[in-house]
């Protein structure tokens, strides 16, 4: 047996639906005949990365280390002096492996044999089985194609890739594979997820698809093969860019932030994923979480709350996370052994519509999963809580992001973010599944099923086979 996935980086399901009907991905059509495309959730934060988590460990993201692209480490047990600072945005991304929990196994750990392309987690995966991993030469090239902005580089960079793994998968036949495709991502921040080019970008993971197929029917394995197509998170439009660094400024605290992290009396650490969600992690100078926000920094929490591009202001609390938003009222949520609680306190920030109290995490994503922010409750718990997350975690709104600055071009379409079209991700396979996938972490128990290995306690996810 064998599990074989591909990512298509920041691929919506409406878009793959359109693709697929419009007869334009004929590989992935029959894979879809055949087993059935599924809309599950991702995680929070939805961005690159982090979002890797659940298909790789099947853990949420938060919990096992991982808060996002960019995070300060308040501990100082991960980052070093002087500002204490991480940001996968380079070549720290190196550092991932190290910086995800120990005892949190990778599914290269549990595999006989694995080969993984462009996977930002690659923890028991020897370095001969990693398709596209850092070196000078790939750095440079990555740099120059990012930073010029040439989509049409990424897009020639997946070909590569592509190309390179259904050559080992029909060479090695390795028992699991994950190979993450870039381009839809690349091309979706620089022209949007519209553009014609995103179709260019799925026709590589299509080719990828045929010719990995057409490998295992010549060598009569395609039967003992699961084929899967599943994306990290979507997008959605941007038109607007927030500078949050000079909110932060402007309000009176000194801020730090990538890239120029270096300074001296900072006060406040702003750290942006995707571009749509952002920590602020408050009084940096101290090595303890705080859990409330008052006195002088009540200042800065109404000063953020009050931007028109922060949609919901998130607070860490002892026990317990505050969801505010500027307009809609404020509400509580907790997890409490093993249960989930959703309070309203003077609003309904989330439009469920109710409270909910002990309920299971089905429950809460059943509640959630046709609002504006589906599965909100569950990730909202587990990252705002998470340890190296900031005190104060903000989602942005609709058509904005939080990065004005040093982006090498100007982002068109953004993620990170709780909404919908940030939060709702395919997953096609190629066998019927057995009970419904409902998030992106029950990809990993679910490749371990069918490879017939044993799956590790303390999973976020389920298997679906």
């Amino acid at each position: 047996m064998s599990v074989v996935i591909l990512l298509a980086d920041g691929a919506r399901p409406d878009t793959l639906d359109a693709a697929l009907n419009r007869g334009a991905l004929p590989a992935l059509a029959r894979l879809r005949a055949e087993g059935g495309l599924h809309t599950v959730t991702s995680c929070f934060p939805s961005v690159t990365g982090p979002a890797y988590a659940p298909f790789l460990m099947g853990r949420y993201p938060g919990p096992i280390g991982l808060p996002g692209l960019r995070w300060f480490d308040r501990a100082r047990d991960a980052c070093t002096f002087p500002d204490y600072t991480r940001s996968y945005v380079g070549y720290q991304m190196r550092a991932v492996d190290r910086d995800i929990a120990a005892d949190a196994p990778t599914i290269f750990e549990l595999a006989e044999s694995s080969v993984g392309a462009l996977n930002v987690i690659s923890r028991g995966l020897a370095a001969r089985d990693r398709i596209g991993s850092i070196t000078a030469r790939s750095a440079l090239r990555a740099a120059r194609t990012h930073f010029s902005g040439n989509v049409g580089g990424w897009l020639q960079i997946d070909r590569e890739v592509a190309s390179q793994v259904a050559r080992r998968v029909r060479d090695d036949e390795p028992e699991f594979v994950f190979a993450a495709l870039t381009g839809v991502d690349k091309v979706s921040h620089a022209r949007g997820q519209g553009s014609p080019m995103v179709m260019d970008a799925l026709a590589i993971v299509d080719e990828a698809a045929a010719e990995i197929r057409a490998d295992a029917e010549r060598a009569g394995r395609w039967n003992d093969m699961s084929l899967w197509v599943v994306s990290d998170h979507g997008h959605s439009r941007v038109t607007q860019h927030e500078d949050l660094a000079s909110v932060v400024d402007a309000a009176g605290f000194r801020s730090m932030s990538h890239p120029w992290v270096f300074g001296i009396g900072a006060e406040v650490a702003v750290m942006v994923s995707g571009n749509a969600m952002a920590h602020l992690y408050l009084d940096v100078a101290s090595r303890e979480h705080f859990m409330n926000v008052d006195g002088r920094w009540r200042a800065l929490h109404d000063a953020v709350l009050a931007r028109p591009s922060v949609d919901l202001l998130m607070l860490r609390q002892k026990g317990r996370v505050s969801i505010r938003t500027a307009t809609r009222g404020s509400a509580s949520a907790w997890i409490e052994n093993g249960a989930y609680h959703y309070r309203r306190d003077d609003g309904d920030p989330l439009g469920i519509g109710c409270d909910l109290s002990a309920v299971t995490d089905e429950a809460a994503y059943d509640a959630t999963i046709d609002s504006d922010y589906p599965d909100s409750i569950v990730q909202i718990v587990h990252l705002v809580q998470s340890p190296r997350s900031g005190e104060i975690v903000l989602s942005a709104a609709r058509d904005w992001d939080f990065r004005s600055r040093y982006e090498p071009i100007p982002h068109l379409s953004s993620h990170g973010a709780l909404h919908r079209e940030h939060m709702l991700v395919p997953l096609l396979v190629n066998r019927p599944v057995a009970s419904r996938p409902r998030r992106t972490v029950d990809v990993m128990p679910s490749a371990l099923a069918v490879l017939g290995k044993p799956i590790p306690a303390g999973l976020d996810g389920r298997s679906f086979y």
